[in-house]
């Protein structure tokens, strides 16, 4: 592989996300690098209409402000219940009015009072989308290529937050083959059975194949 690409830029900001990547990925042959450490600030509107839409949005995105391999996700919660919501505005939730994870955690419960257990199934799903330079450098933008990777866990939605561990709607996601949420796993245990765990392997085989 050439000198020139030794760093994967991963697109992200939260730095619970950050820190699962840096384990999920310890076998690629690249030096992970965040959107601090090579001074990218600008926030990219997520404006597709589904995961894999604002995966290649922010990939393509922050690939190009960069000029790095860039690997970004979409990731979020749907409920069976809900409609399918919160899903691609998962992290948006209930807009202004929710300013922080507990806050989105609660709105969620509030939306779910009075739906009994066997009705409270859900799902976190991820897709990620890399944004890798094309093999020929002459090809310049119009030969990035785009490659994907989808991974999905399913449990359901408890009544109250447990667990102190992993961040968003992990404490209140059980998962009931472990009888725990995943706010209450260690993140070994999380990136082993979690929809990020799951796409980021699939990522690992595509990103450690590669050379340039």
């Amino acid at each position: 592989m050439s000198t020139k690409y030794t760093q994967l830029l991963v697109a992200t900001g939260n730095q619970g996300k950050l820190r699962e990547y840096q384990e999920l990925l310890k076998g690629v042959p690249f030096e992970l690098v965040s959107l601090q450490h090579v001074g990218i600030d600008q926030e990219v509107e997520e404006t597709g209409l589904t995961f894999r839409d604002n995966a290649r949005i922010k990939a393509e995105s922050y690939a190009s402000m960069s000029g790095l391999p860039t690997l970004a996700d979409d990731s979020g919660l749907s409920v069976d219940a809900l409609g399918g919501d919160p899903g691609v505005k998962s992290a948006r939730y209930g807009g202004d009015a929710c300013r922080s994870d507990p806050d989105r955690v609660q709105l969620l419960l509030s939306n779910l009072r009075g739906v009994p257990w066997d009705r409270r199934t859900a799902r976190f799903r991820c897709v990620i989308c890399m944004s890798l330079p094309a093999a020929d450098r002459a090809a310049g933008e119009q030969g990035r290529r785009f490659l994907y990777a989808e991974g999905a866990v399913a449990g359901m939605i408890q009544y109250e937050p447990e667990g102190e561990e992993g961040f968003g709607y992990d404490p209140v996601f059980f998962l009931p083959s472990y009888n725990r949420t995943i706010a209450q796993l260690s993140l070994e245990e999380k990136n082993r059975i979690s929809h990020r765990g799951d796409a980021a392997r699939r990522a690992c085989a595509v990103l450690s194949s590669l050379s340039y």
